[in-house]
């Protein structure tokens, strides 16, 4: 059975909290307002000269890089508030006073104000202040990723961003973009359109290993007047491998873990009507129970099903593996014939609780793995169908690179 696909990929836009590197800073100067008279009143400046990260009236700043800064003294307050509402932003001092930032990533498109204070080692103070607004969500874009920070996946498992505008300097984007395996694989991006990025090795990732995302497109212009707001690193581990391969001609499927045979699952493939695609898919999401209507995929009223067990989805377009509690009890398909609606079936229960095939490499399986079909009439997945880059051949995605 199909059905759209309702989750998100996790974004590294102003939701989430940013991991801040070195500030880029500016001498407030005459940008800011500032009061460098001693606490003595001699008229004396401070020595302590207060850096803050976005000059006065600045429209463009950063949402990742804000913050506040002294040289030759030390900081002894520092107040951030979103102007006009007053709202405190909250932030913290070093411990050797020389430095400040705020505990989360600032949002796009909104004005605050810092204000702080700092002594020099004779204790006279100064102070400066900042009034700025962040870069736009017009004028800059973000983009969702997969996979999760810290998840352990699949060896199928590619790097895959979604941008939320379309990049027409791809090289700038993908170049500020590195994915690095610490098994050595070297690693590729290609560009599907204007808004997808994806990146893997040549062959499937190796078991075991270590992968690092490195994003650094916090100012890069990715299109005329746009710029990147993102700035992270993250990274993932991949687990033990496991390929499975569909035989729609013995509707059987095999289960390989590194290397060797784990079970052969008699399945029920799509219908002569609704046949399942060929290729290489990778599991992108799992559910325990899920709905799926055939409305939402033009199949008119052909299915309503609102508690699909052990589903995993191989297609954006609404192809899964998933059990199948429906079945005619007295003519099982399973392993004899193709039934579906373009999924693969497995035997399950409802409720998912039974002690079934579905149930069995549900739980046997990790996002990232892959699902082989072969032997379908059907043509074979489009490659940007999903995650499902492998079916395109090592030359041709090397060539959808821009660096």
């Amino acid at each position: 059975m199909k059905t759209p696909d309702t989750a998100k990929r996790r974004a590294l836009g102003a939701c989430a909290a940013l991991m801040v590197g070195a500030l880029t800073l500016t001498a407030c100067g005459s940008d800011a307002k500032n009061d460098d008279k001693g606490s003595d009143g001699s008229g004396k400046t401070s020595s302590a000269k207060i850096l803050i990260s976005a000059k006065n009236g600045s429209t463009e700043a950063s949402i990742n890089s804000t913050g506040v800064r002294v040289s030759d003294g030390t900081l002894t307050d520092v107040k951030m508030t979103v102007a006009g509402a007053g709202t405190a932003v909250p932030g913290t001092i070093s411990v050797n006073g020389s430095a400040w930032k705020p505990k989360e990533q600032l949002e796009r498109g909104t004005k605050y104000e810092i204000s702080a204070t700092a002594k020099d080692t004779n204790g006279k103070s100064t102070a400066a202040e900042s009034a700025f607004t962040t870069v736009s969500k017009a004028n800059s874009f973000i983009g969702t990723y997969t996979p999760d920070d810290g998840s352990t996946v699949g060896v199928g498992m590619p790097v895959s961003f979604n941008f939320d505008k379309a990049i027409s300097d791809k090289k700038a984007v993908q170049s500020h973009i590195t994915v690095t395996s610490s098994g050595g694989q070297k690693v590729v991006g290609h560009w599907f359109d204007a808004q997808r990025l994806d990146f893997r090795p040549e062959e499937y990732w190796k078991a075991g290993t270590k992968v690092t995302m490195k994003i650094d497109l916090d100012g890069v212009e990715g299109a005329n007047g746009v710029q990147g707001v993102q700035k992270k690193t993250v990274s993932f581990t991949i687990g033990r491998s496991q390929v499975s391969t569909v035989d729609v001609s013995t509707q059987t499927m095999t289960v390989v873990r590194d290397g060797s045979t784990l079970k052969s699952v008699p399945i029920s493939a799509g219908s002569p009507e609704f046949t399942t695609y060929n290729g290489q898919m990778v599991i992108s999401e799992k559910y325990r129970k899920i709905r799926m209507d055939s409305r939402t995929v033009d199949l008119a009223n052909a299915y309503d099903i609102s508690d699909v067990p052990d589903a995993m989805r191989l297609t954006t377009s609404g192809t899964f593996i998933h059990g199948n509690y429906w079945y005619n009890k007295a003519d099982p398909p399973f392993g004899r014939q193709g039934t579906s609606h373009g999924c693969v079936g497995l035997q399950d229960v409802r409720g998912a609780q039974g002690d079934t095939p579905a149930k069995w490499f549900f739980d046997n399986s990790l996002i990232g793995d892959v699902v082989i079909v072969k032997h379908s009439p059907d043509k074979s997945v489009a490659p940007d169908n999903g995650l499902n880059g492998w079916n395109v051949p090592w030359s041709e995605w090397v060539a959808g690179s821009a660096t």
